[in-house]
């Protein structure tokens, strides 16, 4: 909706603009590639951040799932002092 005396271009979407989000590294390659991926919405509308935003969950959660997938390490040998 507009006023009198506006433009209607002014009611479209928004500019894209920096949050300002700061990024720490993780230390795991992969997920920090998929935290990097997130800076992609800075130069995107809003309606543009559902995809990268979905696309990023499903990176996390396959990450995630992967834990499980390792075995575990290798039982130490039972200690006869024990």
């Amino acid at each position: 909706m507009t006023d009198a005396g506006t433009d209607p271009a002014a009611d479209g979407p928004a500019a894209a603009a920096p949050l300002g989000v700061g990024r720490e590294p993780t230390g795991l390659p992969a997920v920090d590639a998929l935290l990097e991926r997130l800076a992609e919405t800075d130069r995107l509308t809003a309606d543009g951040h559902l995809a990268v935003y979905e696309d990023v969950h499903r990176g996390l959660r396959a990450e995630l799932t992967s834990l499980d997938a390792h075995p575990a390490s290798a039982p130490r040998p039972h200690d006869p002092r024990s």
